[in-house]
C-alpha cells in the first residue's frame, strides 16, 4: 500500500512540473498559439498519466532520486502527448480525451507544429542526464514513426499476422514504455538491469495497444466512438482475428472497407458480428500473456516496493477488460 501512495503522491506533483513545463517553454512567446495548443491536450484531467507512473514506479524499486525521476516522468508524457496530436492529424480525429482534438478546435498546421514543440521540450527535459538518455529517446521517436508509417500502410489490410501487429505495437506504444524502465534504470546507475526494465515496459506497451483495441469494440462508458477501427481500417488485433477465423465476416468486412463510404450501420453490424466472435477471448488470452511476460521481466524486483506495483497495474489492466468484456450488451 505504501508504495502505491507514494506513486500517487508523485504523480500530483508530476501535474504540477507538467505545467511548469508547459508555462516555461520558450512557446510562451508571441504567437502563443503552439503553448494553447500543447495545454489544451495535456492538461486534461481524464489523462492516464500510465507513462510517468511506470516511471516513477520504476525509480522506487531502483532509488531514482524523485527530482530526477519526475524530468523523465516530463519528458515521457511529452513525447506521448506528441504522438497523439499527429495521429489525430493522421486519421483526422474529431475527439480527444472528451474533448475537440487540436486539429479539430485550430487545423492542421498548429497540431503538427505544435506536436513537434511538444517533442523539443521532451528533450529539453533530459539534457542534465547527458547524451544518452536523450539519444535513446530520439531514437523512440523514430521507432513510433516508423511504426505508425507502418500502420497506415496496413490499413484496410486483413492479412496482417499476429507477428506482425506485435512488431507494430511494441513499435508504436511498447518504445516508449520500454524506454521509460531503461531510462530510470540508466539514471539511476543501474545500467546492469536496464534491459529487463526495458522488456517490462515494451510487454506492457503491447498489453495496452491490446487492451486499446478491445476498448474499441465493447466500451460503451467512455463516450469515444465505439467500432473506429473498423470505421477507420485500422489493423487492429481483436478485427484481425475475428476475420482470420471466420471467412464470411471477412468478405463483410472487405466488403464494407472497399465501398466509397463506411455507413455507420453498416460499421456496427459488423463490430457486433466481431464483438460476438471468440476474438476477444483470443486477444484477452494474448494481453494476459504479455502482462505475465512483463512481470516475469522484473525478477526479483516483482516482489519489491516499486516493482509491486507495476505487478498492481497489469493485473488490474487484465481484471479491467475482461470485465468490461463479460459487461457487453
Amino acid at each position: 500500500m505504501y508504495a502505491a501512495a507514494r506513486v500517487e503522491n508523485e504523480l500530483m506533483g508530476f501535474e504540477r512540473r507538467l505545467q511548469d513545463a508547459l508555462d516555461s517553454f520558450p512557446l510562451n512567446r508571441e504567437p502563443r498559439i503552439l503553448q494553447e495548443a500543447a495545454r489544451h491536450l495535456c492538461l486534461l484531467g481524464s489523462a492516464k498519466r500510465v507513462r510517468p507512473r511506470v516511471v516513477f514506479a520504476v525509480a522506487q524499486a531502483l532509488g531514482l532520486a524523485e527530482e530526477h525521476a519526475m524530468e523523465i516522468a516530463v519528458a515521457a508524457e511529452l513525447v506521448h502527448a506528441a504522438s497523439l496530436v499527429h495521429d489525430d492529424v493522421v486519421d483526422q480525429g474529431a475527439m480527444r480525451r472528451g474533448r475537440p482534438t487540436v486539429n479539430a478546435r485550430w487545423n492542421n498546421m498548429v497540431a503538427v507544429l505544435s506536436g513537434d514543440a511538444m517533442l523539443c521540450m521532451a528533450l529539453i527535459q533530459l539534457r542534465s542526464f547527458g547524451r544518452d538518455l536523450t539519444e535513446a529517446a530520439i531514437e523512440v521517436v523514430a521507432d513510433m514513426t516508423r511504426a505508425s508509417m507502418w500502420e497506415v500502410e496496413a490499413r484496410g489490410q486483413l492479412g496482417l499476422s499476429e507477428e506482425q501487429w506485435r512488431a507494430m505495437a511494441e513499435g508504436k506504444t511498447g518504445a516508449l514504455f520500454g524506454w521509460c524502465g531503461w531510462a530510470v534504470a540508466c539514471a539511476a546507475g543501474h545500467s546492469e538491469h536496464a534491459a529487463q526494465f526495458d522488456a517490462c515496459g515494451r510487454h506492457l506497451g503491447v498489453a495496452f495497444q491490446l487492451a486499446d483495441d478491445l476498448r474499441d469494440i465493447f466500451d460503451t462508458r467512455s463516450g469515444k466512438d465505439r467500432f473506429a477501427d473498423i470505421a477507420n481500417q485500422n489493423p487492429s488485433y481483436v478485427v484481425l482475428r475475428a476475420a482470420r477465423e471466420d471467412a464470411a465476416l471477412a468478405g463483410a468486412i472487405a466488403r464494407l472497407w472497399d465501398s466509397e463510404q463506411c455507413p455507420l450501420d453498416e460499421v456496427a453490424s459488423i463490430g457486433h458480428r466481431v464483438a460476438a466472435s471468440d476474438a476477444a477471448r483470443a486477444a484477452s488470452v494474448a494481453l494476459d500473456r504479455e502482462c505475465q511476460a512483463a512481470i516475469a521481466a522484473l525478477g526479483t524486483y516483482a516482489r519489491k516496493p516499486g516493482g509491486t506495483e507495476i505487478v498492481e497495474f497489469a493485473l488490474a489492466l487484465v481484471a479491467g477488460v475482461r470485465a468490461m468484456i463479460e459487461d457487453k450488451p
